[in-house]
């Protein structure tokens, strides 16, 4: 038996998200009923612009301030589940509380409404990261669910506002996450509902939610559409600098199954597709013929690929597969492409 099924009703938090959104409308195509939160009712209107064929089976609701006390206190009422994606991410910080507090106060706000009023609240999934995961390693490794970031954590407690910025970042996604696991254990005799993790990796994929030019795009397509179409890397940079990845499609279905799957509560999974090297996506954009070759970043053919080709960072996704049942991705191929296909709609 599911822990949730259609036609529950699912809160989406930060719904106008890169992430969030194509979780909403993965949740609306399977016949869920969906409440979304935004800050402004700027964003509540496109949103409704863009859901309206579901009628009454999607709203939206204005939370200003996500790290206030209580910001959720209404908006989990009715709702059989939560999907809390919002914590937004922008490299331009310089005080590592400016990542940390609304990504902890976030996670455990809507925890703690859910504890207080979220009567109906069988499961909840919290969308945290890779960047909670993992470690710089100086040597090939591969990463597990029981891998934490203590890296992050011990350079931000040492250098403060001198700490890289992306350290900051992955700080502030250990610490939420951290944060919700033990927000649960602590209060385990008195919540009806359970939890589940999501640590996706780079994310990348089309883009339908409001952005008005390239400048303004999520920090990882932002990255994607700079290194495809703006030749923000070099050609050494192109051939050696990678990671791991996941359509925003396949992280969307991710969250639904994540609500769906009795088996997952009381479970973090990391959801990736697999590496990549950034020629990879330089290389597919070529084969893609959405742009002409000469408005696309080159580097080396190839170079990205074989299986002589090191990864430092690589992670075990055998639980999702084993679990939510997710053992097909998207390919770089057709991300690449569907990507190139909506940049070139928006005239970028």
């Amino acid at each position: 038996m599911p822990a949730v099924a259609p036609p529950s009703k699912v809160l989406v938090t930060g719904a106008n998200g890169y992430i969030a959104i194509w979780v909403v409308r993965r949740l609306l195509e399977k016949g869920y009923a969906v409440r979304g939160t935004v800050r402004s009712e700027s964003k509540a209107t496109y949103l409704r612009h863009l859901f309206s064929t579901y009628g009454d089976k999607h709203e939206v609701v204005v939370v200003e301030d996500i790290t206030k006390e209580g910001a959720f206190d209404e908006a989990v009422k009715g709702v059989d589940a939560i999907e809390h994606t919002a914590s937004p991410f922008h490299l331009n910080c310089d005080d590592p509380n400016e990542f940390i507090e609304p990504a902890v106060k976030g996670t455990t706000g809507v925890l703690q409404s859910a504890l207080k009023y979220g009567s109906n609240v069988k499961r909840i999934v919290v969308t945290s990261s890779c960047a909670a995961v993992l470690e710089i390693p100086t040597s090939p490794r591969v990463f597990t669910e029981k891998d934490w970031n203590q890296q992050a954590l011990k350079e931000v407690e040492e250098k403060g506002r001198d700490a890289l910025v992306m350290n900051k970042y992955r700080a502030s996604k250990t610490l939420a996450e951290k944060a919700a696991w033990e927000f649960v254990e602590k209060n385990k005799g008195s919540i009806g509902w359970d939890l589940v993790v999501l640590n996706p990796p780079y994310v990348f994929g089309p883009i339908i939610h409001d952005v008005p030019g390239p400048d303004q795009i999520n920090t990882s397509m932002a990255e994607f559409y700079n290194t495809l179409l703006k030749g923000a890397k070099d050609e050494k940079t192109l051939a050696t600098l990678g990671n791991c990845w996941i359509d925003v499609r396949d992280l969307a279905l991710a969250h639904v199954l994540a609500i769906e799957t009795q088996e997952a509560g009381g479970n973090r999974f990391i959801v990736s597709q697999g590496t990549f090297k950034w020629q990879d996506f330089v290389d597919a954009a070529h084969e893609a013929g959405v742009y002409p070759e000469s408005a696309l970043s080159k580097g080396t053919p190839g170079a990205g690929y074989g299986p002589g080709v090191t990864h430092m960072i690589s992670y075990d996704t055998s639980k999702a597969a084993k679990v939510l049942g997710l053992d097909k991705y998207i390919s770089k191929e057709q991300c690449t492409k569907d990507s190139l296909e909506d940049f070139k709609k928006r005239g970028w």
